[in-house]
């Protein structure tokens, strides 16, 4: 689940950010979270990559995720069909 924040409070913590770091600052603390981002998602992601091998070189089937995904689009598209072209305007 996301964090309910609204717009409002989300420009009260931009404020606050600018008042504590200045605004000289914040392209530098921008770019240092965009890098502390990336390396937790490359981290992330050679992680996955360790244990899908260590699974393939078990044995092990990994492929369970897969099946699961062509059913969801397999229901998906007879849902399409029964409804038709029917869509939702807000």
């Amino acid at each position: 689940m996301f964090l309910m924040i609204s717009g409002g409070e989300i420009v009260f913590i931009l404020f606050i950010v600018v008042m504590v770091f200045g605004a000289d600052k914040l392209p530098e603390i921008a770019r240092g979270l965009g890098k502390g981002m990336r390396t937790l998602k490359d981290a992330t992601n050679d992680i996955k990559s360790e244990i899908q091998k260590s699974a393939e070189k078990s044995g092990i089937d990994t492929d369970v995720t897969k099946g699961i995904s062509n059913e969801i689009k397999k229901v998906k598209e007879d849902i399409e069909d029964i409804t038709g072209p029917v869509k939702r305007k807000f």
